[in-house]
């Protein structure tokens, strides 16, 4: 007994994180082994034995963080990927709804920076027709929304990236209903200014959006744009 109490008195109290005088809970080295250390009960002792277990569960897992992430996200999916290139080119065509409705945003931005223009120029039949005929914009609104969203045809992929570019669509609404409510066409000084800031901010918005859902379908990976994603994955089972 003297020589125990006398072997305790050369440990250091800084070894240990006490919260009562009867609990002394155990170190951690920096190898993540914990080291013997004597407890004042047996419920330090399970919670010891339970850190224990915890660590050595979580060294000897085969699965590093990212690849359980991963692994969720695909799950999540429920494995609808897209499989064949079909389905990445059908994902992808409604994208050029919202970007055709939305180019009316982009006339100021077309002027300032006429090079941005000439990105968009292989589309220009499909503009010039997309415009020209009659209740275009509304039929292939339909299209979309009839013939790939509400097709059984098409796997969860495809349909969420068609839901996903007609909630894009919808959006457009708002500013321009806005813009014939409060009739905001100013002709000068900064009242100008945030017009013009105003429509290219939307037009570049929209064209990102377009730019990454078009360039995820074709590569076949999940695209999850901002503000319409969340509400498409709930429309969408």
């Amino acid at each position: 007994m003297a020589s125990t109490m006398t072997s305790l008195a050369h440990i250091k109290p800084s070894a240990y994180v006490s919260r009562a005088p009867s609990t002394r809970l155990a170190a951690t080295s920096p190898s993540g082994v914990i080291s013997s250390r004597p407890l004042g009960s047996r419920t330090s002792f399970l919670s010891q034995k339970s850190q224990f277990m915890g660590l050595k569960s979580a060294q000897s897992s085969p699965l590093s963080f990212s690849s359980r992430r991963n692994s969720l996200v695909c799950a999540s999916w429920r494995g609808d990927g897209p499989s064949s290139v079909k389905d990445r080119v059908v994902a992808a065509l409604p994208y050029l709804l919202p970007l055709f409705d939305g180019l009316r945003y982009g006339k100021f931005l077309f002027i300032q920076f006429p090079a941005f223009a000439a990105v968009l120029s292989p589309f220009e039949p499909l503009i010039n027709i997309y415009f020209s005929v009659p209740f275009a914009s509304l039929a292939a609104f339909f299209a979309v929304y009839l013939g790939i969203i509400n097709s059984p045809n098409f796997g969860r992929y495809v349909r969420f990236n068609a839901m996903q570019a007609v909630l894009l669509d919808i959006i457009l609404i708002l500013p321009g209903l806005l813009e014939s409510v409060f009739k905001f066409r100013p002709m000068g000084g900064p009242g100008l200014q945030l017009y013009i800031s105003g429509y290219n901010t939307i037009f570049i918005f929209i064209f990102a959006c377009v730019a990454y859902g078009v360039g995820s379908c074709l590569a076949g990976t999940n695209a999850r744009l901002p503000i319409v994603a969340d509400a498409a994955d709930a429309q969408i089972r």
